[in-house]
């Protein structure tokens, strides 16, 4: 649809209605679906980053490379926390994110790769869709065959009287069916309450 029509409905509807209703902004995009196939896909809040472990990658001698496993993992696990904090929470917290929070992060990955058994059979993914609002849940590995976590990855906000805000990072495994709370540590926020996740 020209844009100059779309301009004299937004002016019209202003107009008549002196400002007190809006135009919908979903108006917009269905209308330029019928014009146009939408350039990008949303994505489903069931797809997952697929890490390509269908096949197992070999070192020049032979063996199994799983170093490639937790590659993938753990660089799609950065840009799915990074996703989680939004424009607003990312560039306060993300330098003592990087430097403390995440090698720790990385270490229970690994650790949980290392006690899985026939790793190189094992089709791996992370969830791609955090928790926004007021939600724990940064992402899950699982097992793409049986859609079973294996490791669940969560950011609690916590206010602590005279202190104000942290964010306590924490995770929970499948051996004890996710019942212990596994602290990985906390980042002070302020005394202001902190936005939510994702905005």
């Amino acid at each position: 649809m020209k844009k100059w029509i779309q301009k004299t409905i937004v002016v019209t509807v202003a107009l008549l209605t002196f400002g007190a209703i809006s135009p919908n902004h979903e108006i917009w995009t269905t209308l330029q679906e019928k014009v146009q196939p939408k350039q990008t896909q949303d994505p489903s809040p069931f797809s997952d980053y697929d890490i390509g472990l269908a096949e197992p990658v070999f070192a020049e001698d032979g063996d199994t490379y799983s170093d490639s496993i937790e590659d993938s993992l753990v660089t799609s696990a950065k840009e799915i926390a990074y996703t989680k904090f939004g424009s607003k929470i990312g560039p306060v917290i993300g330098n003592e994110f990087d430097e403390v929070i995440f090698p720790k992060i990385e270490e229970a990955i690994q650790m949980t790769l290392l006690h899985s058994e026939d790793l190189h059979k094992r089709k791996l993914a992370i969830s791609e869709r955090p928790g926004g609002d007021y939600s724990e849940k940064i992402f899950n590995v699982y097992e793409m065959d049986t859609r079973k976590d294996l490791i669940r990855f969560h950011v609690r906000t916590d206010k602590r009287p005279q202190d104000g805000y942290f964010f306590n990072f924490h995770y929970h495994v499948a051996d004890d069916g996710f019942v212990t709370h596994h602290s990985i540590g906390d980042i002070y926020w302020s005394k202001n309450t902190p936005p939510k996740w994702l905005s």
